[in-house]
């Protein structure tokens, strides 16, 4: 089984990348092969909204626009299961996170085949490393994201400094349980 955990924070030593890296330890124990990208270290553009704004994504499922986009959206064709952990920033996922995702959405959302995650649990996470305010709409844009490619939610979770200590073991525990109940289907 391969999951993927994307996360996409420049703090590598913050809230965000300890999510993954509680994601990644419940993935590991379960069973599952495990790949884990930083959004922020790939050179991901925006999307360009190219010709009439639909360039070749919508017919295609393909971003005209060259970078190291490509190879990542081809990647998630062989993932069994998914982590999306973002940092908040203003109530959204953070810049490079809306980066990819913007474009996966514009080439998946319209497939007539497959799309790459129909079907496929994800694991969505909102860290919250200030405040802590803005889950609640962070959470909600990244469950609109992932019904637009008909993914499987699996769980939302929220987490802030102020319950980092139990929430970083939930996300150990969900990753752990999406992990066994696949491969219990298999």
């Amino acid at each position: 089984m391969n999951v993927m955990i994307f996360t996409s924070s420049p703090n590598l030593d913050g809230l965000t990348a300890a999510c993954g890296n509680a994601a990644k330890a419940g993935a590991i124990e379960a069973g599952a092969n495990v790949v884990q990208i930083n959004l922020n270290q790939q050179k991901i553009g925006s999307c360009q909204a190219c010709g009439n704004g639909w360039g070749t994504c919508r017919n295609g499922h393909e971003c005209q626009v060259q970078d190291e986009f490509q190879a990542l959206h081809a990647s998630l064709a062989n993932m069994d299961a998914f982590v999306f952990v973002t940092p908040v920033y203003f109530g959204e996922m953070s810049e490079f996170a809306k980066a990819f995702t913007d474009r996966l959405r514009r080439c998946e959302a319209f497939r007539n085949d497959k799309s790459f995650l129909e079907g496929k649990p994800v694991l969505q996470v909102a860290a919250a490393g200030g405040s802590g305010n803005g889950l609640t709409s962070c959470l909600t844009s990244m469950e609109r994201l992932f019904l637009a490619v008909k993914a499987d939610k699996f769980d939302l979770i929220g987490i802030t400094q102020k319950n980092r200590g139990y929430k970083l073991e939930t996300i150990k525990a969900a990753a752990k349980e999406m992990v066994s109940s696949c491969l219990r289907k298999q």
